[in-house]
């Protein structure tokens, strides 16, 4: 297998992850209220939006570290493009 289709894929494969990420993220904050809750009755309400932020929170590190790989391999398939472009004009 050449080099090129396997850059596609492991690049392909990294923005589909990140992109799964997103998704989840977004269902997730999708029943998040910006409100405070300054009285003790809503403390039910409390909660749900604590486990909200929590699960949001805990999935946070691997989007940013994907966002990173992802302008990595962009970055590195653009450099490769880049340098093939010079090596036909030589």
């Amino acid at each position: 297998m050449t080099f090129v289709p396997v850059m596609w894929s492991v690049w392909i494969v990294l923005v589909v992850i990140l992109a799964a990420l997103y998704v989840y993220r977004s269902s997730l904050t999708k029943d998040e209220e910006d409100q405070i809750f300054l009285d003790d009755s809503f403390d039910h309400e409390k909660n749900a939006q604590a486990a909200i932020v929590a699960k949001v929170n805990k999935i946070q590190p691997y989007v940013r570290v994907f966002l990173w790989l992802v302008g990595i391999s962009t970055i590195f398939v653009i450099g490769y493009y880049l340098m093939d472009f010079a090596r036909q004009f030589k």
